[in-house]
């Protein structure tokens, strides 16, 4: 009976090429490598012709799916050539390290995106520590910066196969018993360890058991000198009972699902991550064939990038960075040019010094962006099944680079693309996300931002609770958050979310349920916040040919209890409360000139007039309403001078003053520019100050100022420095040798161009 240790790193072409070569020499009849017995149902599906590298093996609890982990298997991995070498020659293979039912049933559910994958835990220490990176330590012995380099001149360059493993097998003892005693393991990492190591004895010990006469043991490299050592003592199997005792279990599911080679890298939190997933997969294609075709077939990719980005890549240039990469690689004593020798060449020749064309072949070949794709016998959802199918009837492939898609909701497929995506979006599957901008192309365009994520697997499982088809488990979530939300404004926003989405039967229940609450509300805040999306919905509902009839009653009462209750809820507000309702301002006006109501915007107007007009209403909001009142025409320009000037007599608190100016300007200073009486206002306001009282409103005066454009700012800044007894510099009126007839004769062709009736009365006043 014999047992063969082959000590691997993860994701290494080299040991991967190794291992292949052993298991090859050395036939086995059992085969274990460390990963979750819990996917043994699984397991023979990486054989499977369907499965396009990279994938992951997905583990999750089916009663709450955020407790998930993922196992990434690259075709480069030694884990994947370990298991495809036994399913191609139908020798037994099983996993081997601690099952994730008992890691699973401890670890806190926590939220998975795309920022923070689940996967092996970054190290939180600053020098990552031997066991998180033991080649990392062998490397810096050896005098090298980085691992990647190290490694590569160890294994990937090597042309001799053999003693490999032995060698690696040697440096893991020797650095295992050093830093033991230097850097013992906190007592919960240390017990995690024990565990997994205790675990994967006690599988070679059951193959043993079952007769197994040449087993081979695929395994992180650090763990070969425990198991080893372990498998040796005749007191072993006690101490391994004793260290998994009465471990805790939850159930566990495993899928496979893609992957994408930049999950791969260091940079996406992988714990053992690598730095060069696409040149990684190049070794490995490249080795399989002619080691010598790997710089060649190299600079034929980078050229090829390039050219595609219009860039100058010649055969002639090709031809020399090769030669200066292999020249490197020959001054620095390497078998073969590496990626820092075809990368120094690449910046030399085809760069020419310059690293901007380096950073686009870091990202589309260095790292890359492939994503795989798993068997169609991989266990899924039916919601998995469902959304499949709608891609794919749709032409919708998911992909893992981020493009943007302009729908034209007029035709049938970019309406369900779009219907589609909200639906998602309701279920909390973030595949895609809306840009409100329209690009000025009318309602029936809608511009989104669409990438997939790997670890969208989870929310999809998680939403299968919801129903079994996308549509079905929408509606199912968006009527459980209106039965249980009382918040008018969260339920403005689902109602339109539901319609967005075309969920009937949902967008019935919202409705009577904001007909419900909103009968009964009078909070000014929840009611401004309210009308937008419902203003929205009336507007352009129709634009899917969807019903929204009944929006009208209902806006009309939000709209009547709001006129009544905005003046009481203003004069109730202080300083800070004022700043955070007065985006709600802006976003009524906006909503009212969608609405297009006679009625709710005189009523909406006189609201603001009230507000105005109270000295008992904070500053920024009565600045706010009056210069709303002017934007609307509901105030001529001699009232609104008029009003600032009374806003900023001398009987006003200075403070209360500057507020006013902030909040009837906002972020625009052109008003001032184009109105020389409201500018000397402001200006004879700030020279009456006495130095006492224009200390302390210097710093609201300045960040009313910070918000202009500097355009503005600079224009002003002239102005100020010109005499104040010059000539007006732009009068509200017309100028002494103005030509009004002429200027006249051009407004019925510009109203033509506005799209907009013009009386005869307006034309002859000079106004649109």
């Amino acid at each position: 009976m014999s047992l063969h240790f082959y000590g691997i790193r993860h994701h290494g072409p080299g040991s991967a090429r190794s291992l292949s070569l052993a298991l090859a020499r050395n036939v086995p009849d059992c085969v274990l490598v460390e990963g979750p017995p819990d996917a043994a149902a699984v397991l023979p599906l990486l054989g499977d012709a369907q499965m396009d590298f990279p994938v992951a093996l997905l583990l999750y609890v089916p009663d709450d799916p955020k407790r998930a982990t993922y196992f990434p298997f690259a075709a480069y991995s030694p884990e994947t050539v370990a298991i495809r070498f036994a399913l191609e020659r139908g020798i037994p293979v099983r996993f081997m390290d601690l099952p994730m039912a008992h890691v699973l049933a401890r670890r806190e559910s926590k939220p998975v995106s795309v920022e923070n994958p689940p996967s092996e835990p970054v190290p939180e220490a600053t020098v990552p520590s031997p066991r998180a990176d033991p080649l990392g330590w062998l490397a810096q012995a050896a005098g090298y910066e980085d691992s990647e380099r190290w490694w590569e001149d160890l294994v990937e360059h090597r042309r001799d196969e053999s003693g490999i493993f032995e060698a690696v097998g040697e440096a893991m003892t020797a650095l295992r018993a050093e830093m033991d005693s230097q850097s013992p393991l906190e007592s919960e990492k240390a017990l995690e360890e024990e565990q997994r190591e205790a675990w994967m004895r006690g599988a070679v010990r059951a193959a043993q058991k079952e007769g197994f006469g040449n087993i081979a043991v695929v395994c992180g490299a650090w763990h070969v000198p425990a198991l080893q050592g372990g498998l040796s003592k005749s007191d072993s199997p006690k101490e391994d009972a004793a260290t998994l005792k009465n471990l805790p279990r939850t159930k566990v599911a495993a899928t496979w699902v893609p992957w994408t080679n930049n999950r791969l890298s260091f940079a996406s939190g992988y714990g053992a991550g690598i730095e060069s997933p696409g040149w990684y997969e190049h070794l490995w294609r490249c080795r399989a064939d002619n080691p010598e075709e790997i710089a060649p077939r190299w600079m034929a990719r980078v050229a090829g990038l390039l050219r595609a980005q219009d860039l100058d890549a010649s055969p002639a240039h090709l031809i020399e960075a090769v030669r200066l990469a292999q020249t490197l690689a020959a001054l620095r004593g390497r078998a073969i040019a590496g990626l820092e020798e075809l990368t120094e060449a690449t910046r030399s020749v085809l760069g020419f010094g310059d690293d901007a064309v380096l950073n686009l072949i870091e990202r589309d070949l260095v790292v890359g962006e492939k994503m795989g794709a798993v068997p169609d016998a991989s266990p899924t959802i039916p919601l998995q099944n469902d959304l499949a199918g709608e891609q794919k009837r749709l032409r919708f492939p998911p992909e893992s680079a981020q493009k943007v898609f302009d729908f034209d909701l007029r035709k049938p497929n970019d309406l369900d693309r779009s219907r589609l995506l909200h639906r998602l979006q309701i279920l909390d599957i973030p595949w895609g996300a809306l840009e409100r901008n329209r690009s000025g192309k009318g309602t029936f365009h809608e511009l989104w931002r669409v990438q997939w994520a790997p670890e969208l697997a989870i929310p999809v499982i998680q939403a299968g609770i919801w129903g079994n088809t996308v549509a079905a488990a929408a509606t199912a979530k968006a009527s459980d958050r209106a039965a249980k939300s009382s918040e008018l404004p969260a339920l403005s926003a689902l109602l339109d979310a539901t319609l967005l989405a075309d969920l009937p039967r949902a967008i019935e229940l919202v409705m009577r349920r904001v007909e419900n609450v909103a009968a009964t509300s009078t909070d000014a805040a929840h009611l401004m916040d309210a009308l937008p999306p419902l203003a929205r919905i009336h507007r352009y509902g129709d634009v899917r040919g969807t019903k929204i009839e009944a929006v009208a009653p209902i806006l009309e009462g939000i709209g009547a209890r709001l006129w009544i209750n905005l003046p009481l809820a203003c004069a109730a507000q202080n300083d800070d409360a004022a700043r955070e309702f007065l985006p709600r301002f802006q976003a009524v006006a906006s909503a009212l000139s969608l609405w297009q109501n006679e009625g709710a915007t005189a009523g909406w107007q006189g609201a603001l007039k009230n507000i105005a007009a109270r000295d008992s209403m904070p500053g920024l909001l009565a600045g706010r309403a009056t210069r709303i009142l002017l934007d609307a025409e509901a105030l001529g320009a001699d009232e609104v001078a008029t009003t600032l000037s009374f806003a900023l007599s001398s009987a006003i608190d200075p403070t209360r003053a500057a507020s006013w100016i902030e909040g009837f300007l906002g972020q625009s200073g052109l008003l001032l520019l184009h109105d020389e009486r409201l500018w000397r206002a402001i200006d004879n306001w700030v020279c009456g100050l006495s130095p006492e009282a224009f200390t302390p409103i210097l710093p609201l005066l300045r960040r009313t100022w910070s918000q202009f454009a500097p355009a503005e700012r600079r224009e002003m800044g002239e102005m100020v420095r010109r005499p104040r007894e010059a000539a007006p510099l732009r009068s509200a009126g017309a100028a002494p040798d103005f030509d009004v007839e002429r200027a006249q004769s051009v407004l019925p062709v510009l109203a033509q161009l506005l799209g907009i009736e013009m009386s005869d009365s307006r034309a002859a006043q000079g106004v649109i």
